[in-house]
């Protein structure tokens, strides 16, 4: 396996040691965990640009990057 077959894309925003939301590729929308998160996760999941942007963002960000990173995660 060369690593890019199970990429997953996860953002986590956190304020004063409390995440407050997230987003995982796998599950494909924000969830919030605070009532502020929850705020935000409803404005940004009826985004439809954004979020396509967000759900394929293993594609371009994570495959990309890993390309780059590889031969000092794999290699050592």
């Amino acid at each position: 396996i060369n690593g890019t077959e199970k990429v997953r894309y996860v953002q986590r925003a956190i304020y004063n040691r409390e995440q407050f939301i997230m987003f995982d590729s796998d599950v494909g929308h924000f969830v919030g965990f605070t009532p502020y998160g929850e705020k935000l996760a409803k404005r940004w999941n009826s985004n439809a640009v954004f979020m396509e942007d967000r759900r394929t963002a293993v594609d371009w960000f994570c495959r990309c990057w890993y390309k780059n990173f590889t031969p000092f995660l794999t290699e050592r």
